[in-house]
């Protein structure tokens, strides 16, 4: 059974930088799309970045490109999201998901739907 879980949330100041970790149950994402969501209150659960775990394909929302980078971390099977120069609207909480499909259109990338694998979440807070 696939089983996500992420680490690294916490509460930090406007300005500041925190990592989030993914890792999998059996330690390999295989060559699958792993992705990270947040979703803040009354708001829906949007992408904030993706990438496949055999390279190629690296996404990120708008909203995030150039603060947050995605990536992999070899040494620990996991896939991080550093995120710098946070702002009080980054405020969520954050998902890791994974797709073993195949997407066929650049939306794919965006829709929860696609995942099929989901973590618990973990909060992350910026106070301004």
């Amino acid at each position: 059974q696939v089983q996500l879980v992420e680490s690294g949330g916490g509460l930090v100041q406007a300005g500041g930088s925190l990592t989030l970790s993914c890792v999998e149950s059996a330690r390999t994402f295989r060559s699958w799309y792993v992705a990270w969501f947040r979703q803040a209150p009354g708001k829906e659960r949007e992408l904030v970045a993706v990438l496949k775990w055999t390279g190629g394909v690296t996404r990120y929302s708008d909203s995030v490109q150039g603060r947050f980078t995605i990536s992999i971390n070899n040494a620990k099977s996991t896939v991080d999201l550093q995120m710098n120069s946070l702002k009080p609207e980054d405020t969520a909480v954050y998902y890791c998901a994974a797709s073993p499909r195949t997407f066929f259109s650049s939306m794919d990338y965006y829709r929860p739907s696609q995942y099929d694998y989901w973590g618990q979440g973990t909060q992350v807070t910026v106070s301004s």
